[in-house]
């Protein structure tokens, strides 16, 4: 399994904010889903490798949130094989991306609205 770094969030975070985006790091599914019921979020870049609830699982929760099903989701794991794409895609998730992150191609995914 493969889970992001706290310190590696951060990073993460601090690239995307840099861009001009309004970031939030949280740490874990629950915690995901109480950032979605107090704020609108317009994309979320989840680790699939996360403790307890794992990232698909907080795709299918946030997709079956009222005002959520909207969302980009946003896969970021270590799981690049072509299974794991599909049960990403049947989770909920528009974008499917493996670790370490590609900034040019998630760019282009966050330009896209």
């Amino acid at each position: 399994m493969s889970t992001i770094t706290a310190d590696g969030a951060q990073s993460l975070a601090a690239l995307i904010g840099a861009q001009g985006y309004q970031v939030r790091v949280v740490g874990d599914g629950d915690a995901g889903l109480r950032l979605a019921a107090r704020e609108p979020v317009d994309v979320f870049i989840l680790d699939i490798g996360l403790l307890g609830m794992d990232g698909y699982e907080l795709a299918r929760r946030l997709r079956a949130t009222p005002g959520r099903h909207t969302a980009k989701l946003i896969a970021l794991t270590g799981y690049g094989k072509e299974q794991d794409r599909l049960l990403a895609k049947s989770s909920g998730f528009d974008h499917h991306l493996v670790k370490p992150v590609d900034i040019a191609a998630l760019t282009k995914i966050l330009l896209r609205g």
